[in-house]
């Protein structure tokens, strides 16, 4: 059931998708003020990194549990060994931005996007030239120091581990961790709460690539038409928003936004 009208939801064959759903989703970004856009993992799968949760991906790899905070406090060095061994494993190949990242980064330019919430924390959306990005999870570039909180560049650290430097530590003596959300890590109220500012005066928000079913980035877009935004998705499948989005285009990240661009244009 839609909840604001009260008709059905779409079935698992009403994709909504074509040059007519495409054009009415660029109209509907031109006539917005105000746009903001949330990404997921689909946005970076087609750069090589690959997905974590779905069958096949890092976690079919890796257990979860090892990536613990309590883990991390537990035992510093033992995460670290597997943490460098993950990053290897997502970040190993070629990692460039695509045309989706470009897509985001061409709207801002062009004064049609005024902000970018993350779920990734690869760092492609800076890569591609966006410089409003708001990074839910943190970003596997950097590390921070527990005692300090003192942020600097993972590279050389992750070649300290790679001479025996575990775990890697501070100048002031602290132990650092990756700049990213832990499994039972709660997320900074310095990003969550800009993001939530976001979804709210957003007339639009785009959400690309995200199955929107992991907390607090599922509930941006229902925050967004609560506040009378219209609401856009772009994804592979369904989400739980489906039901609630104006406009949803279920296809490929990296066909769909790159022709909402040329559309805008």
């Amino acid at each position: 059931m839609d909840e604001r009208t009260g008709s059905e939801a779409p079935s698992p064959d009403d994709t909504r998708v074509g040059p007519d759903g495409l054009e009415e989703a660029a109209a509907a970004l031109e006539a917005a003020d105000r746009v903001v856009a949330l990404t997921g993992a689909g946005v970076s799968t087609a750069s090589g990194i690959p997905d974590f949760r779905s069958e096949g991906g890092i976690w079919d790899e890796f257990d979860p549990a090892e990536f613990h905070y309590s883990r991390f406090q537990a035992d510093p060095a033992g995460f670290w060994e597997r943490r460098v061994q993950m990053h290897e494993a997502v970040y190993g190949g070629d990692v460039e931005p695509n045309a989706a990242h470009e897509a985001l980064a061409t709207l801002e330019r062009r004064g049609q996007l005024d902000a970018l919430v993350t779920q990734n924390i690869d760092g492609l959306h800076q890569g591609a030239g966006s410089e409003r990005v708001v990074e839910l999870h943190g970003n596997a570039d950097r590390v921070v120091c527990e005692r300090c909180r003192e942020r600097t560049d993972a590279v050389p650290v992750r070649e300290r581990i790679d001479d025996g430097e575990l775990p890697p530590r501070c100048d002031c003596g602290g132990v650092l961790k990756p700049d990213v959300v832990l499994f039972g890590e709660p997320l900074s109220p310095t990003t969550i709460q800009p993001a939530r500012t976001h979804a709210r005066e957003a007339d639009l928000l785009l959400a690309a690539g995200s199955s929107l079913s992991v907390e607090p980035a599922a509930s941006l877009p229902r925050t967004a038409v609560r506040t009378g935004a219209v609401l856009v998705v772009v994804n592979l499948e369904q989400t739980p928003v489906s039901a609630l989005a104006d406009h949803e285009l279920l296809a490929d990240v990296t066909d769909v936004l790159p022709a909402l661009v040329d559309l805008l244009e």
